[in-house]
């Protein structure tokens, strides 16, 4: 029986679209087990993605559908004439996906969980020199740019720019939406929501506005507990084992005592990884249904341009205040128009959550200054930013524009204040092909040089919320020293048979 919820905020929505959640997936099996089966989600439409190039209304339109044969065949409708390189496309994205998963029907599943093996990441195929290996290889395929563009469309979700990508992690991605797009019944903080009661359940606990301020090693320099900040005060936690989802930034540079940071296997690790680009978010609250304002559940892919690598360069190559004019991405997604529940909880509203990329260094001056206040050039930077993204998005919805009861707009400093990305990342370090190569995959895994001191999330797999399930599932193979993904698909096949 679910528990009355308390009414979250509106206009904050976390998540967008993830994949494979459609009955009998190991990835739905997993987040019923840890939700225990209360988590219920909705599938988005048969078009789930909407790809513009050019501006809304007169540049060109594609629709990515769901399912295995119909996303391809959409492909084919849209392209006509162009069969031929499209069945080339399906059967590179249907090998480099299985290769890189431990069972062809199921990607996602992070490199067979290689992290977990020192050194025998090597066997692996995600990192392999793959015979494509690149998103800009596509060019073979085509021999115009329209067409790599739309193959390639969906780079934001994992935050690398086509021509620096790994055509199998991007293979992942496509084979991951083959089912379809689903949404969180309830909204996002229902996962938390059905998440925080199993903790509890099993004995562990949760607390909120308790930030972690470092990590605490023993004589021996094994890792024992957190110093947590509660209120004006400082609380020693202790255990056996120190789980960290903070990032490899944050929990080696930030958390770790000095002489633990400079231990050699921590620097090399650090020297594998870098950066993703910083995130730029704006969150729209709407006087108006769904129905009123004419929103759909499907996303919006805009870009203003074929050559989405060369639009990308351009704009981080710039000026803060040319590239404040000239946005090269918008994604648009409206959480309330995917939430069946939303109108008996909202009725008469609906929110929009837009994102782009942005880098650090633009509004890196103002990092020392308080939160909401940052002075007016700050405030003034960040408006050009969101009015430049805001006028596209009323030629994508003109209804709205006379509708907003609420705007406002992150940066790079916005996330690093709420969610501690250290540069502004939406997905943690950068997952270019350098993450991704053998070395790189066998060096930075959850067991790290620390005692007792363990790795998960985005960083230590692929980036958005399966990719941080997957890490989960690594690192609790590395703490129980065996194969959990093994355990699940057991048990699965127990549960169902």
């Amino acid at each position: 029986v679910k528990k009355k919820k308390e009414k979250k905020t509106q206009n904050k929505p976390k998540i967008h679209l993830p994949g494979i959640r459609q009955e009998g997936s190991i990835t739905r099996f997993m987040v019923d087990q840890l939700t225990e089966g209360q988590l219920e989600w909705a599938q988005l439409p048969a078009v789930y993605d909407t790809v513009v190039l050019g501006e809304p209304g007169s540049g060109r339109t594609y629709r990515i559908y769901s399912g295995k044969e119909e996303y391809f065949q959409g492909l084919k409708e849209q392209f006509p004439g162009e069969g031929a390189a499209i069945d080339e496309f399906e059967r590179l994205v249907k090998v480099e996906g299985a290769l890189a998963s431990p069972q062809g029907g199921d990607v996602g599943i992070c490199v067979a969980l290689v992290p977990l093996c020192r050194g025998q990441a090597r066997r692996g195929n995600f990192h392999s020199p793959p015979r494509h290996p690149d998103i800009g290889q596509l060019q073979r395929i085509a021999a115009f740019k329209i067409r790599p563009a739309v193959f390639s469309y969906i780079f934001p979700t994992y935050g690398v720019v086509p021509s620096k990508a790994s055509f199998s992690m991007h293979s992942i991605l496509v084979n991951h939406f083959l089912h379809g797009a689903w949404y969180p019944k309830g909204g996002a903080g229902e996962i938390a929501f059905h998440i925080i009661p199993v903790i509890r359940k099993a004995g562990g606990n949760v607390f909120g506005k308790a930030a972690v301020q470092t990590i605490l090693l023993d004589a021996e320099g094994k890792a024992c507990g957190v110093s947590v900040k509660k209120g004006q005060d400082l609380v020693n936690i202790f255990a056996p084992v120190i789980i960290s989802d903070a990032g490899i930034f944050n929990t080696y540079e930030r958390l770790l005592p000095a002489e633990a940071r400079a231990l050699p296997e921590i620097q090399s690790q650090l020297r594998m990884a870098t950066h993703g680009e910083g995130g730029f978010t704006v969150f729209v609250g709407l006087n108006g249904s769904r129905e009123e304002l004419g929103l759909e559940p499907t996303n919006y892919f805009m870009y203003p341009g074929n050559d989405l690598d060369e639009i990308m360069n351009r704009y981080l190559a710039s000026s803060r205040e040319a590239a404040a004019k000239n946005i090269p991405v918008i994604f648009v997604t409206c959480p309330s128009a995917k939430d069946p529940t939303w109108e008996t909880r909202h009725p008469g509203k609906s929110t929009l959550a837009i994102v782009t990329f942005t880098k650090y260094e633009w509004f890196e001056e103002w990092k020392d200054e308080q939160v909401k206040k940052r002075g007016d050039d700050y405030e003034e930077l960040k408006k050009t930013f969101v009015d430049t993204i805001m006028q596209v998005v009323f030629k994508l919805y003109p209804r709205i524009e006379d509708r907003i009861e609420y705007i406002s707009g992150g940066t790079p400093l916005t996330n690093q204040h709420y969610i501690a990305s250290p540069k502004g990342e939406i997905y943690g370090i950068d997952h270019s092909i350098a993450r991704l190569q053998a070395e790189a995959i066998a060096t930075v895994r959850a067991q790290t040089a620390v005692p007792n001191l363990y790795l998960t999330g985005q960083d230590l797999c692929l980036g958005g919320f399966v990719g941080a399930l997957q890490g989960a599932f690594i690192c609790a193979s590395a703490v129980l020293k065996r194969n959990i993904y093994v355990d699940v698909a057991q048990l699965k096949k127990r549960t169902q048979a």
